[in-house]
């Protein structure tokens, strides 16, 4: 298992999609969100991933392919 801790930056037309429940369903990831700002026209939330390195990395490229920025914050924890 790894930790990757990121920020995800949403623009305006996908700040109302469910995508922590998508990638909580589709890519056996868990977030655990550390902070997050989010009004009617953008949002960004700072949380940590958890999860097998391929999914979790599966899960990055998702976010991203979906028009997500995806900043990775610090090292990679495994354990």
């Amino acid at each position: 298992m790894i930790e990757v801790r990121v920020k995800l930056t949403f623009p305006e037309d996908l700040v109302r999609q469910p995508f922590m429940a998508r990638l909580v369903r589709d890519h056996q990831v868990e977030p655990n969100i550390r902070r997050a700002n989010v009004d009617e026209t953008e949002g960004w939330i700072l949380c940590e991933l958890t999860g097998r390195p391929a999914d979790v990395e599966e899960a990055l490229a998702w976010l991203r392919g979906e028009g997500i920025r995806v900043d990775l914050l610090g090292d990679v924890v495994e354990s």
